[in-house]
């Protein structure tokens, strides 16, 4: 087992310039909806709900890098605002960029910017890589959206779906040298695959919450079960919790003196029973915030919004 953190207290994230409803990518994600409001009211108040989560993690210590509209566009990026699909860091200093499938999140990705924001804050950055090929059309893994990374066991989660390859994955774990990747398949109450993985799992320094109930076949739920069993306090949700609330879609994260937070959206603080609140506080300051808005046009939550930096400072 590694001698590294599971956390980290600087994370990146990306102002909802372009914030909106995303064609291409409500064809496979139940969680977005459609409401009754025009571009340019969603897009002001997405950004009001992202601002506010900036200034409460600042204000609880944690290092926040914003990552700016760029002087040039190639295209419209409604879901800009999750990052950690597109790209995710690793301690020994490696940028890791990946295939998306939907076309217009590919205009997301901005390594080079990615790379010169952290340069310029101090953090170190020795690799950049790409899984895949860059201009992948068929098999696509989308970063920490796509998979769950214990970095300390070396042991990777994933659910399949058209966001998640079998290929891409086994890739991934033979180009970072990881122990263990385990992949199962998922089913959400419509019966589809689960769109990302991180949705239905979270895992902290010391807890997991995951919704077991949406892994169908027994081997690969006792398989994930144990595997979890082994590393962390497992908090299970249901599928309602986790479609409903995005009581899943949560993360761990400290301040820049090491005290853990657990950050989450209002909602899924609220999708939780009292016990489970109870657990949660266990191992960190609860930090609900108001996403409303960002919840239900893009179909993610807090965790989708955070791309963990966990390169070494100079």
């Amino acid at each position: 087992m590694l001698d590294v953190s599971r956390t980290t207290d600087t994370i990146l994230m990306v102002r909802p310039y372009d914030f909106g409803f995303n064609e291409e990518t409500g064809l496979d994600n139940e969680f977005q909806k459609r409401l009754n409001l025009s571009e340019e009211e969603i897009n002001k108040k997405a950004n009001a709900e992202f601002q506010a989560m900036v200034d409460t993690l600042r204000a609880e210590g944690v290092t926040v890098l914003i990552l700016e509209k760029p002087e040039t566009s190639y295209g419209k990026v409604p879901d800009a605002i999750f990052p950690n699909n597109w790209f995710s860091t690793e301690h020994d200093g490696t940028l890791i960029t990946y295939p998306m499938a939907a076309m217009n999140r590919r205009y997301e990705r901005r390594p080079e910017d990615v790379e010169k924001l952290l340069r310029a804050n101090g953090y170190k950055i020795r690799n950049v890589i790409n899984v895949g090929q860059l201009d992948e059309t068929t098999h696509f893994l989308e970063g920490t959206g796509s998979m769950i990374i214990d970095h300390r066991a070396e042991v990777v989660y994933a659910a399949r779906s058209n966001r998640c390859d079998d290929q891409q994955f086994d890739n991934f774990i033979s180009l970072r040298f990881y122990e263990q990747g385990i992949m199962f398949n998922t089913k959400s109450s419509k019966g589809t695959p689960i769109y990302h993985t991180n949705v239905m799992m979270s895992i902290g320094d010391k807890f997991a919450v995951v919704c077991l109930e949406c892994i169908h076949d027994k081997v690969e739920k006792q398989r994930v079960k144990s595997s979890l069993e082994a590393f962390f306090d497992i908090i299970e949700i249901s599928m309602d919790q986790m479609e409903n609330s995005f009581c899943g879609n949560i993360l761990q994260v400290n301040s820049a003196g090491g005290t853990p937070l657990i950050v989450m959206s209002k909602s899924a603080f609220k999708g939780f029973s009292s016990d489970q609140i109870k657990q949660l506080e266990i191992y960190g300051k609860i930090l609900p915030m108001d996403l409303t808005i960002i919840e239900s046009v893009g179909g993610g939550s807090a965790r989708c919004m955070m791309a963990e930096i966990f390169s070494e400072k100079k």
